[in-house]
């Protein structure tokens, strides 16, 4: 059933009830897994992930040693359990799939200190309970939890969101001559229903302040309605920072009281 995108400008509430700036509900757990260097669980809205660390470890055998430049080679693994709603089951092979695993691959690389762990492996495992949207935000988000457990330095929070536009009712409406006054409104935390009819991207910021490590436009859109999207993306990474940044402190509480005790 298409998304019927004319409720945003009527009411200003999306299908979901929420406003436009408003966050799903996020939660999430860290030390899920005994087993593991490092585990989390979070939930943004119906999407649930859990997170596995394995390492900083040494290189495997036959020649696959680690970094090659003296620094930690970051593995990213990323499954969908059957029962995640995806509608079209994903193997490892997998076009999109792939990409996620190389896109969060290279931004924990740069924000994690690899120089100190050479020759060395760090392993991200993540599966996918369910799946609502926000796939790739939702997998930075848990990982860098699960990383945080593990003990891996990092030089700050790398936190993801996912932002949209309502062009898609601008684009059959008007022409392309539309002027900038009319420019459709930017929505933040896109649901699957959304990412289905809407252009949306997604965003990564390290720590609190506006410095960008992910930008993944997802689908095509008018270069000046680009500013907009990332401007609420980032943002809404504040947000997200601030609740990733709560559970980490109080996880931290827990440990020193049951130390103490």
């Amino acid at each position: 059933m298409p998304l019927d995108t004319s409720t945003y400008a009527l009411s200003l509430l999306r299908l979901d009830g929420r406003r436009w700036n408003e966050l799903r509900r996020i939660s999430a757990q860290i030390s899920t897994q005994a087993a593991s260097d490092g585990s989390s669980y979070l939930e943004m809205g119906n999407t649930k992930v859990i997170c596995t660390i394995s390492g900083p470890s040494e290189g495997r055998r036959g020649g696959g040693a680690g970094g090659d430049d003296g620094k930690a080679t970051v593995e990213v693994e990323v499954g969908l359990a059957g029962f995640s709603g995806e509608r079209k089951r994903k193997g490892r092979g997998d076009r999109r799939i792939s990409e996620i695993q190389a896109t969060i691959a290279s931004a924990f690389s740069s924000s994690l200190f690899t120089h100190l762990y050479p020759h060395s492996t760090i392993h991200i495992s993540l599966s996918i309970l369910s799946l609502d949207g926000a796939l790739l935000a939702a997998c930075i988000n848990a990982a860098t939890l699960a990383l945080i457990d593990a003990g891996v330095p990092m030089s700050d929070y790398v936190v993801a969101c996912t932002s949209g536009s309502t062009a898609a009712m601008y684009s059959t409406d008007q022409g392309p001559n539309t002027e900038a006054t009319d420019a459709p409104d930017p929505l933040l935390d896109l649901n699957s229903g959304e990412e289905l009819e809407l252009p949306w991207l997604t965003v990564a910021t390290i720590g609190a302040g506006e410095r960008v490590s992910v930008l993944l436009l997802e689908k095509r859109v008018r270069a000046e309605w680009v500013e907009g999207m990332l401007a609420v993306g980032v943002d809404g990474c504040k947000q997200v920072r601030e609740i990733l940044d709560g559970v980490v402190r109080r996880h931290g509480q827990r440990v020193l009281e049951v130390g103490l005790g």
